[in-house]
């Protein structure tokens, strides 16, 4: 049985969440990982 492993870090500026949660309330999509939660490699 062989096991593949994906590489799937979570983006460093939203910790893998895809948005930020602002301070007056809702929510602000990362545009890092355009909101995807993944790091994207460039």
């Amino acid at each position: 049985m062989t096991v593949q492993s994906v590489d799937t870090k979570n983006c460093d500026y939203c910790s893998g969440n895809g948005y930020f949660q602002l301070v007056l309330g809702g929510t602000e999509t990362c545009a890092s990982c355009g909101g995807t939660g993944k790091k994207v490699e460039k």
